[in-house]
């Protein structure tokens, strides 16, 4: 947790990049002593008067030892939302992050399971296990709608090599799975179910698989899922 939970921070926006069409990279300078575990979130506010009222969550997708923040958002243009309005951001403008909170932890290898920006707690704790030499045997199994939409695709092949699969359920590739994430799915890919397993996605996608999970056989104390 961070030194001060209970204090905001005003941090200053570095430099703003997509990462995919519709995904942003956002670099963030970096409190003094603010200290998170990969895979945790904190709520952002824009430090605008018609803009303070709103906080959301977002996951810390950078690393503790880096001299600065990131956070990798999906900007949703279909309504003036929030993440439309950090789209519009520049270097120079501000947020302001609350409190650290999240459940998603690395308690062992196993499998991490996400659904589009779902993944983005994932990136921290990949990162982490890559810097440290000890990726393992986990793997990440990915679903999105098209090859465009996936996140840092060419990241995470260097860290997970062929445990690195992706499945798309809205085009037809040759390259890539192009099959939804369910039961049948998961007894193909997955051959030990006493692993781990991280899932994150969409609210009913997290709670099918971790039915379906415990329907194979998976422990339901291994299966690591965001709690609120």
């Amino acid at each position: 947790m961070a030194d001060y939970p209970d204090e905001e921070h005003i941090v200053k926006i570095l430099k703003t990049e997509f990462v995919t069409h519709n995904v942003k990279r956002f670099t963030l300078s970096k409190p003094e002593h603010y200290i998170f575990q990969p895979g945790q979130a904190t709520d952002i506010v824009i430090n605008h008067p018609d803009w303070k009222k709103e906080r959301r969550p977002f996951t810390f997708t950078g690393l503790n030892d880096w001299n600065h923040l990131e956070f990798t958002i999906k900007i949703y243009d279909d309504h003036q939302g929030v993440t439309h309005q950090l789209g519009t951001l520049q270097a120079g403008d501000e947020l302001i992050l609350h409190d650290i909170w999240g459940a998603i932890h690395y308690k062992g290898e196993g499998t991490f399971i996400a659904g589009g920006a779902g993944v983005t707690p994932f990136i921290a704790i990949l990162r982490q296990l890559y810097k440290d030499g000890k990726t393992g045997e986990n793997q990440l199994l990915f679903s999105n709608r098209t090859a465009n939409d996936i996140i840092l695709k060419e990241e995470f092949e260097k860290i997970l090599g062929n445990r690195f699969i992706n499945t798309l359920t809205q085009e037809k590739t040759t390259v890539y799975d192009n099959r939804k994430i369910d039961s049948s799915y998961l007894r193909e890919k997955i051959k030990d179910f006493s692993q781990y397993f991280y899932i994150c996605g969409p609210d009913a996608m997290v709670t099918e698989l971790a039915h379906v999970l415990e329907t194979l056989g998976a422990n339901k104390s291994k299966i690591v899922i965001e709690e609120f």
